[in-house]
């Protein structure tokens, strides 16, 4: 039997997610028809616009999403679909060591606890040091992070948009203007989630993921 090739990353996974409980939610409390059917048209359309590279076999898959109407066929979708999740890489202690160089005791996340399949980003706390670290594939490339946290009372998570326990997390920027001199400093920040997992879960859209690691690496890659 060939194995599935994956395409479905992390965060477009629960933006599916999002889409079919829209959908399920319609079915169950909406009377009129046509109400119905156009949440179903929208949820299919934006299926597969965010699938913009799937070849006719991804979308065939993808596309099932406008036949379901009963919550034994949603549930069934969404479990068709994992076979497709693409991991984040695996990572290690060597390459973990070798992203964060100047930290000669970094704090390692637990490996055991991690899956793969559900990980947009890698990111951890230190509490003793009171510093949060980012592992995130940009342009086909491992790069960390590293910085400081604050935490706070609830807030909206910048990477997931969910009310949630965030943490003020700051960080150097490795990106300087040109003329700038040796001792130029520019720290950048932002509320982040405090549990990782928990905002791995909820994210839909890497943008603003992106742009905060582009600026916080010193890269302006597309």
């Amino acid at each position: 039997m060939v194995k599935p090739l994956p395409f479905i990353k992390n965060h477009q996974y629960n933006f599916i997610k999002k889409q079919v409980d829209l959908l399920e939610r319609a079915c169950n409390s909406v009377t009129d028809p046509k109400v119905v059917e156009s949440v179903r048209y929208s949820v299919h359309f934006n299926i597969l616009e965010a699938f913009p590279d799937a070849d006719e076999l991804q979308k065939q898959l993808l596309e099932k999403v406008a036949m379901l109407r009963t919550e034994g066929e949603f549930r069934h979708y969404l479990r068709s679909l994992e076979p497709y999740l693409a991991e984040f890489p695996v990572v290690t202690g060597k390459q973990l060591a070798k992203l964060f160089p100047k930290n000669k005791k970094l704090k390692l996340p637990d490996f055991a606890a991690i899956d793969y399949r559900y990980v947009t980003y890698l990111g951890w706390v230190d509490i003793a040091t009171h510093k949060l670290f980012i592992v995130y594939r940009l342009n086909g490339r491992l790069v960390g992070i590293e910085g400081r946290y604050i935490p706070t009372n609830k807030s909206v998570c910048f990477l997931c948009n969910r009310h949630a326990e965030v943490a003020l997390f700051t960080t150097v920027t490795k990106s300087k203007p040109a003329n700038a001199s040796p001792d130029y400093y520019k720290a950048i920040g932002n509320y982040l989630c405090v549990d990782s997992e928990v905002c791995n879960k909820n994210m839909t859209d890497v943008t603003a993921l992106e742009k905060f690691v582009r600026e916080a690496v010193g890269t302006h890659e597309s």
